[in-house]
């Protein structure tokens, strides 16, 4: 899988996670170039308080598009250590 923003890869990974129609991408594939940081949280019931990542590439920000869960509710483990994208960004095979 693939995410593309801008025309920018912003992560790629054959191991991508599917959890409610969003690929969650390891962390690791993330490219940083493009990451900065976004004080924006949110909570979801069971996966518990989503934290954000802004997208700045080729000088057009995209705020919190990029979203992780950095200490998953038990129910929700399979997403630690991962990221998942919205607001535009593309996932594709």
């Amino acid at each position: 899988m693939k995410a593309t923003w801008n025309g920018v890869t912003l992560a790629e990974s054959d191991d991508t996670v599917l959890v409610e129609g969003n690929h969650y991408f390891p962390a690791a594939s993330l490219n940083r170039e493009h990451v900065s940081f976004s004080n924006h949280k949110t909570t979801c019931p069971w996966k518990g308080t989503a934290s954000y990542y802004s997208l700045l590439v080729n000088g057009e920000l995209n705020p919190d598009a990029v979203w992780y869960y950095a200490d998953p509710k038990p129910e929700a483990e399979m997403v630690r250590d991962r990221v998942a994208f919205w607001k535009g960004v593309k996932v594709t095979e």
